[in-house]
């Protein structure tokens, strides 16, 4: 079975976004150098596609994931700068109580039973995984599901924001399998869930 892999950017605090917005591009500067090198010769599938041909790498095969699943207010970024299809790299499934429709046909809309959804999607065939690319909300709902992290962290302190994941109370166990530093200050950790 397929693994659905949380992969996102943190300050140190613990906060991917903007508490109002849920925006976090704040963090994108920060991608330099080394650090930069790295993500792309691990994680090149999780570029957006303009940036992936921005760095020619548009025709480049699919290395880790070929599905990815964001939430609305994730989506909206891409959204509100006319961008329909952000990860046309990729099969894209938005996760929204509120969008009956959604403009571009290349992106399918998750309205309910979230979980049951991506169960789904774990159990198809394929060889690559499945990118859950954020929001806060949409990684709560599917907090039991997320089977790796990998945790861009920032040398910031944001002081409030959106959580990792809005998620009830619980223990979840999680091992470390990586954890590695960069000129640039940020730290990736990556962690496998604990069965």
């Amino acid at each position: 079975m397929r693994k659905l892999i949380y992969y996102i950017a943190t300050s140190i605090d613990g906060f991917i976004g903007h508490p109002d917005t849920g925006d976090g591009a704040f963090f994108i500067p920060m991608s330099s150098g080394e650090f930069q090198s790295f993500m792309l010769d691990q994680f090149p599938d999780t570029l957006p596609t303009a940036g992936r041909e921005a760095l020619g790498l548009a025709d480049a095969p699919l290395t880790r994931f070929d599905t990815v699943v964001q939430g609305r207010r994730s989506n909206q970024v891409a959204y509100d700068m006319g961008i329909t299809s952000p990860y046309a790299h990729l099969r894209q499934y938005v996760v929204s109580r509120s969008l009956t429709a959604y403009p571009d046909p290349a992106v399918e809309l998750i309205g309910d039973d979230v979980v049951g959804q991506v169960r789904k999607l774990k159990a198809e065939g394929s060889p690559l995984d499945i990118y859950l690319c954020g929001g806060s909300e949409v990684a709560g709902q599917l907090i039991d599901e997320i089977d790796e992290l990998v945790i861009k962290t920032y040398p910031v302190l944001l002081g409030s924001g959106l959580p990792m994941a809005s998620a009830g109370f619980a223990l979840r166990g999680y091992e470390l399998t990586s954890c590695r530093s960069f000129d640039n200050g940020a730290v990736v950790t990556m962690y496998r869930k604990v069965r």
